[in-house]
């Protein structure tokens, strides 16, 4: 069914998506949100059935380069036509709760832009520690007065007016496997890294060994990850794997960059 369906219910909202073999997730994803007046999803390369999957519920499906997080889901917004925007990812699902916040949120047009709590599981398990929960993140916003960052990983969204925050959670299934924990650790470790390396910043291999080992401590006992049990000592420790290569990763772009004696 493709969302522009009409709808009793009418919301005036595009829901933007990125994606890249993302199989796993996004039809669950894409059925949450199947109710809204525009989904537009931007592919970087799927070598997956993601786009036939996305084709099934939206014909405002568009393949593109990947020019890193912030500039790609900017690119997503500049395709949208209607008023309010919520940009969620791939691995994310709207809940029919939800769903009712957010209709009652775009009433409000004083408010510029929606922080919304995500719950987000790891291998199964919906963490609410470890700095997991809650996770407000800012996903809904009035198109003219608000845009995303250009950065490469950890973008975010700027709008010009007020922002609320809604009571409602994003279900966020971060990890689902070992693999998948895997495959993210290096993807933005290397995003991570590359963003330091933009900004100048340098490094040691001891500092990454501290880093890496101060993560594991923040999360897991400061932030109590333990109370969340064997996920939350995964979670400690993938934190930590990740932070560690990225500083790592970051210590051989330098090395490479130093003149050759």
């Amino acid at each position: 069914m493709l969302c522009n369906v009409a709808d009793p219910y009418k919301t005036m909202l595009s829901v933007v998506i990125i994606t890249k073999n993302e199989s796993a997730h996004i039809a669950r994803c894409l059925e949450s949100i199947a109710w809204a007046d525009e989904i537009i999803v931007l592919d970087s390369g799927s070598e997956d059935n993601t786009v036939d999957i996305c084709r099934r519920y939206t014909d405002k499906v568009f393949m593109t380069d990947w020019p890193g997080f912030g500039i790609q889901k900017q690119r997503a917004v500049s395709k949208a036509t209607q008023p309010w925007i919520l940009s969620i990812d791939a691995d994310e699902q709207v809940t029919p709760e939800l769903r009712k916040e957010i209709e009652q949120a775009m009433s409000q047009a004083h408010i510029s832009g929606f922080e919304i709590p995500r719950l987000s599981s790891y291998c199964g398990k919906q963490i609410r520690h470890g700095g997991w929960w809650p996770d407000y993140v800012l996903r809904l916003f009035q198109r003219e007065h608000g845009h995303f960052t250009e950065d490469l990983v950890h973008e975010r969204i700027i709008v010009d007016g007020a922002i609320q925050r809604l009571k409602t959670p994003l279900i966020h299934e971060a990890f689902i496997n070992p693999e998948e924990v895997l495959h993210k650790i290096n993807s933005y470790s290397s995003l991570g890294a590359e963003k330091l390396h933009q900004a100048g910043k340098k490094t040691t291999l001891f500092q990454a060994i501290v880093k890496g080992f101060w993560t594991f401590f923040r999360t897991y006992c400061l932030k109590a990850a333990f109370l969340d049990g064997q996920q939350g000592l995964m979670l400690a420790i993938s934190n930590a794997e990740g932070t560690y290569y990225k500083y790592l990763k970051l210590l051989d772009m330098q090395r490479n960059k130093e003149p050759k004696t």
